[in-house]
């Protein structure tokens, strides 16, 4: 499934008039994980009870890459996949609002009438349990709560999230599971398989000379561990096609910049140009660096035959899940 087209809107006061008078889910949702699919399905609840149009207020960028700039967040999902999967929850669209200095120091009050109030004529507010806005996050889920009653709008705060083990589903347990390689523990706390989109590019065609010609992405952030992956690829047109993907330095060769290499399974076509979707499923192994060009082969042969194995028995996770990689 294609997801429908959800209207990217730069600025709160561009919203348009016919989106305002909405639910509102304000939230960073760094990978529309499971606990803020509680908070998103909230807000999709309300806006369907009451017919209204149903919106996100999210901030690009992430507000600790702002107050961190020297250590950037790597992101889980970056805007676009976060508006795909935004898309998916029944939204009709995003605000991606500028954050930067000037708007983290708004005073609370101003951000309750001027923006949810004004700009977006917000009906209702849904947030998580713990959101705090304003300068120096000085606006509470309890001041949310008095000016709605006080401005006229609605405010939801959802609770906490946790896992089946009682542990709260948070996107820095997702980062440190995708760095230590651990994708199948990411997708049971995303509700989803870890998912890349990008523009197929050029490499060095190293893959080719092997007889496993690659499609290859540059990510944005190196945020999963280097190494094999059994991986389903979504074309723009919906097609999907199975594979193995090496992300890494190709030690073997030249230990370069760290780019995501796919080989794609019973296809022969051009990919280059397109951009595509990639669900990573199952870590395979990590990245080595092999004696020669033929034991590198030799791997690669054992690696494609696993990787199939791996692809012929997953299973859709959730229905989110069944939309974004099945």
């Amino acid at each position: 499934m294609i997801p429908k087209a959800i209207r990217r809107i730069g600025a709160v006061e561009e919203c348009p008039g016919d989106l305002k008078g909405g639910v509102v889910a304000i939230g960073n949702f760094d990978g529309v994980h499971r606990g803020h699919q509680a908070v998103l399905e909230k807000a999709a609840e309300i806006a369907k009870a009451e017919g209204l149009p149903l919106l996100c207020l999210t901030f690009e960028p992430h507000p600790r890459t702002v107050f961190s700039s020297g250590s950037p967040l790597p992101r889980i999902t970056p805007a676009p996949m976060k508006a795909q999967l935004l898309s998916l929850l029944g939204f009709d669209a995003v605000i991606e609002q500028t954050f930067d200095h000037a708007f983290a120091a708004i005073a609370p009050g101003a951000f309750e009438a001027d923006i949810l109030r004004d700009a977006l004529g917000a009906s209702h507010v849904v947030a998580g349990f713990d959101f705090h806005y304003g300068a120096r996050r000085s606006g509470t889920p309890t001041s949310l709560g008095e000016a709605g009653m006080r401005l006229g709008f609605g405010a939801t705060l959802v609770p906490a999230f946790s896992d089946e083990g009682g542990e709260a589903v948070s996107s820095s347990r997702i980062r440190r599971a995708l760095i230590e390689g651990d994708v199948e523990a990411a997708a049971g706390l995303l509700g989803y398989r870890f998912t890349i989109e990008g523009e197929i590019v050029h490499g060095k065609k190293l893959g080719r000379t092997l007889g496993y010609p690659t499609a290859n992405l540059v990510l944005e952030d190196d945020l999963l561990a280097h190494g094999i992956y059994a991986v389903r690829l979504r074309r723009a047109d919906g097609t999907l096609l199975d594979g193995v993907a090496s992300y890494g330095r190709r030690p073997t060769f030249d230990d370069g910049a760290a780019l995501f290499e796919t080989f794609v399974f019973d296809f022969s076509g051009d990919l280059y140009g397109e951009t595509i979707r990639v669900s990573v499923v199952s870590r395979l192994r990590g990245e080595e660096k092999f004696d020669s060009a033929e034991s590198l082969v030799r791997q690669m042969d054992r690696d494609a035959e696993e990787a199939r194995a791996v692809l012929g028995r997953i299973a859709p996770i959730s229905p989110l899940d069944r939309v974004v990689a099945f």
